[in-house]
């Protein structure tokens, strides 16, 4: 990796625009614990070896120009008023012996920015085997983008082996949430039909249910699917460069749940019961297919049989603008902690636009059925102020949610007033204000769990800030208004110094016209012609 080197970076994430919007109570636990993700558009952090804060922007500066060029994002956009350096939030990944004390951290976020093909072609290219086996050969961007919820993240790090030289590691990770009656969908399908009544998957145990009245059931209740019909082609093989001790195929599902693959897979179940992985040969197509799951019969299957319950996420969080009006307005973050018996530590970071001028002094923490503010939820505060057109407001909090609570905070902003050269060609429909990244703490308790011993991350969703927007069709109707009073004035003005007025009785024959030039032609005519008849004569 030329770039890392040249760039004096220790590591580096990139986050490609996030689609759609995780239903934690539906789906659970984030996949890799919310590591392996951005937020809403194009995130960026890396760590840089520099000796000063002006080195280590413009090392920032180059490497965002050549991550945009290598990866077709808008990356070189992150200019100074997107760009943070976050003190709790990240920690370095990856070894980095004693260089740490010339690190520094920057974190920069487009929130506007959208996916499409061109990010995925040059991701493909970064891969050994460039998405003609493997996994990675079942990427297609039809059905990607086509995702409930999908990501697309690059993490890249230094790796020491003990008496080995440093090599480095970079890690691609797509994560996505696919529907399934969607997906089964043929290509040439374009346009979805509602199911006929007789097709509709009905919950008969509800007491309303009859004839003429349907609860749709579960969507994933009783499918019956398989990886061609979700992706629309087979699995070809394996890449010779993976490492053949890691199956390249896992699927979490009971150990009662059928599954039927092709030929020549080797299927290794995992103790729990609640996995199972298959060893795929490298030079053959695989899939795997999940019948339908008979309900009645001697060998009926409940739903348990059939998927395996989320993982109940470490912490629930909600963001949300409150106010109303073009001047002032509010955030409200609502955190809610599920579990009974452990308290939950995070460090809550917002980075927001230098328009969006926060009072710190509004800043409150109340628990939910508490009446006042509660001065023990925030540990720890660092606040450093926008600057006009320069910086953005960096914020992070170390909050303590206790078992079984939730908590709301709120604080209050003002909307700056921007030049009219400042605003975008769709201002009216607002301006983009970046995800919230909560960097939950590993728990300190030998009685905690190993999903609370390691650090997960998870992001709110962007907003959109309303701010007072100029009629920027005001300037075309005075131009059109104008236009149109000096053509009256110039043609009036015109005919006065140009024309000249007389009377109808003392202008000459001509004045009359077309009529008058006529009498004048055939006046001279019967003239001549008198005159050389008397010649004749």
């Amino acid at each position: 990796m030329k770039l890392r080197l040249r760039q004096g970076c220790a590591g580096w994430s990139f986050s490609l625009p996030i689609l759609g919007r995780w239903d934690a109570e539906s789906w659970g636990a984030r996949p890799w614990d919310g590591t392996k993700e951005g937020g809403t558009g194009v995130e960026l952090w890396a760590w840089l070896q520099a000796d000063t804060e002006d080195e280590a922007d413009l090392k920032w500066l180059t490497l965002t120009n050549a991550l945009s060029g290598l990866f077709c994002a808008s990356l070189n956009f992150i200019d100074e008023t997107r760009t943070t350096r976050p003190v709790m939030s990240f920690q370095p990944e990856g070894d980095h012996g004693s260089s740490l004390d010339n690190l520094h951290l920057l974190h920069g976020v487009l929130p506007h920015e959208i996916v499409c093909t061109e990010n995925l072609t040059p991701f493909l290219k970064l891969l050994p085997c460039k998405g003609k086996a493997g996994i990675s050969s079942l990427l297609d961007g039809h059905k990607l983008f086509d995702a409930s919820w999908q990501s697309m993240a690059i993490d890249v790090r230094p790796v020491c082996p003990e008496g080995q030289e440093c090599v480095l590691q970079i890690e691609q990770t797509i994560d996505m949430v696919l529907d399934i009656e969607r997906s089964k969908r043929p290509r040439g399908y374009t346009i979805p039909r509602p199911p006929p009544g007789h097709d509709l998957k009905c919950n008969a145990t509800k007491p309303y249910h009859s004839g003429d009245t349907c609860f749709p059931s579960d969507f994933a209740e009783g499918q019956d699917w398989s990886i061609d019909q979700i992706f629309g082609k087979f699995l070809k093989g394996t890449c010779p460069l993976t490492d053949p001790d890691v199956p390249p195929v896992c699927i979490h599902v009971p150990e009662r749940r059928d599954i039927f693959t092709t030929a020549n897979a080797v299927e290794l179940k995992n103790p729990d019961g609640l996995s199972r992985c298959y060893q795929v040969p490298s030079d053959e197509q695989f899939s795997m297919i999940l019948p339908r799951m008979s309900r009645d019969g001697d060998n009926a299957k409940t739903i348990e049989d059939e998927t395996v319950e989320p993982e109940t996420p470490l912490l629930y969080a909600e963001r949300s603008f409150t106010g109303h009006g073009q001047e002032r307005g509010g955030v409200q973050f609502i955190l809610t902690n599920p579990s009974p018996d452990t308290s939950v530590e995070f460090v809550y970071m917002e980075s927001l636009p230098w328009f969006m001028r926060i009072y710190l002094h509004t800043l409150k923490a109340r628990v939910e059925g508490q009446s006042g503010a509660n001065d023990g939820i925030i540990e720890e505060i660092y606040y450093r102020p926008a600057l006009d057109r320069a910086r953005g407001t960096q914020l992070e909090l170390r909050v303590r949610i206790p078992p079984a609570s939730t908590v709301f905070l709120t604080y209050d902003f003002e909307k700056s007033i921007l030049r009219y050269t400042e605003y975008p060609p769709d201002a009216n429909r607002g301006f983009d204000v970046a995800a919230s990244i909560i960097t939950i703490l590993p728990s300190t308790s030998l009685d905690a769990p190993p999903s609370r011993r390691k650090i997960s991350n998870l992001r709110t969703t962007s907003l959109l800030l309303s701010l007072p927007t100029p009629d920027f069709s005001m300037p075309y109707n005075v131009i059109i208004f104008t236009s149109t009073a000096i053509a009256l004035a110039f043609g009036g003005l015109y005919n006065i110094l140009v024309r000249r007025f007389v009377g109808a009785n003392e202008g000459p024959e001509t004045a009359a016209g077309l009529k008058g030039l006529l009498a004048q032609l055939v006046k001279r005519l019967s003239t001549k012609f008198k005159g050389a008849k008397g010649k004749t004569e």
